[in-house]
């Protein structure tokens, strides 16, 4: 049980991480949400997070054909099948984050004549950041967060309690 306690903080701390990255990524957004030049040149392009498993999870319908079992619905033997595995295995993933440049991030024109970095027309190429969407991303993450947090407390209670039986 308490290996499944540890676990499970494992999880969540991965779970903590991720989300952090996020809220990072979102804060360097909102930061450079006016920035027409950057040292490779051009706007500022939008960051993102891709999320993605790590581990030794596999799908149920998986780890159904490597067992090999068979459904039989005319014979009783499917009830009480010896190769069954009768523990429950730890086929549990934890999450990775990977932070990204948006490919969909084009940059907005905006017409202002007497910005430094206009071109021969009078348009400035303005980054795509919509402060708006980058703040309900903030609050998500944030969000997810809270509920990783409140799964390491209760995992941390739940071993305590265990101790003090």
């Amino acid at each position: 049980m308490i290996s499944g306690i540890f676990r499970a903080i494992e999880i969540s701390s991965t779970g903590l991480s991720a989300q952090r990255l996020k809220m990072n990524v979102v804060s360097e957004n909102i930061a450079n949400a006016e920035t027409t030049h950057t040292p490779q040149g051009g706007p500022y392009r939008r960051q993102r997070v891709r999320f993605s498993e790590q581990g030794d999870f596999s799908p149920f319908g998986s780890e159904l054909r490597k067992a090999g079992l068979q459904l039989r619905r005319t014979e009783p033997e499917h009830l009480v099948n010896p190769a069954r595995p009768t523990s429950r295995q730890e086929n549990v993933s934890v999450v990775e984050a990977q932070e990204f440049v948006d490919p969909n991030s084009t940059p907005k024109r905006v017409y202002d004549p007497s910005h430094p970095d206009a071109d021969a027309q009078g348009f400035v190429a303005m980054p795509d950041i919509n402060i708006v969407t980058e703040m309900v991303d903030m609050m998500v993450a944030s969000r997810a967060y809270e509920a990783n947090i409140t799964a390491v407390d209760a995992a941390k209670q739940m071993a305590e309690r265990a101790l003090n039986i």
